[in-house]
């Protein structure tokens, strides 16, 4: 059983750009796919970004407009989503889900498990 824990939220003003992590366990990663999805208030969850784990592709959703990336380290397992100059907008409680067919898409039905959520509050 994979579990995903995702760390590194909080408060921060805009501007003050914000790493979080994700560190994975229980599984084989030969073949991993992770995500990034958020939910920011009244609004459905949304797909940001993912990275496959072998060959490290990444892809982002267009409203990221360069201001999102994300890495991993392989030997910790974690993957780290940075957020530069985030404005307000980027409050919300973000998801680190995965997959184990290597083929990561923009679909929550897509991933089998995922994370508690980090919250993360952006003020002005």
């Amino acid at each position: 059983q994979v579990q995903l824990v995702e760390s590194g939220g909080g408060l921060v003003q805009a501007g003050t750009s914000l790493t979080l992590s994700c560190a994975a366990s229980g599984g084989t990663f030969s073949n991993l796919g992770l995500a990034w999805f958020r939910r920011a208030p009244g609004n459905e969850r949304e797909f940001v970004a993912f990275i496959l784990w072998t060959g490290g592709m990444t892809f982002y959703a267009d409203f990221v407009q360069g201001r999102f990336s994300i890495s991993r380290d392989n030997a910790k397992m974690t993957v780290y989503p940075k957020m530069t100059n985030p404005s307000t907008e980027v409050t919300a409680v973000y998801f680190c889900p995965a997959e184990g067919s290597g083929l990561a898409g923009q679909k929550e039905h897509q991933y089998d498990y995922w994370g508690q959520g980090a919250q993360v509050t952006v003020s002005a």
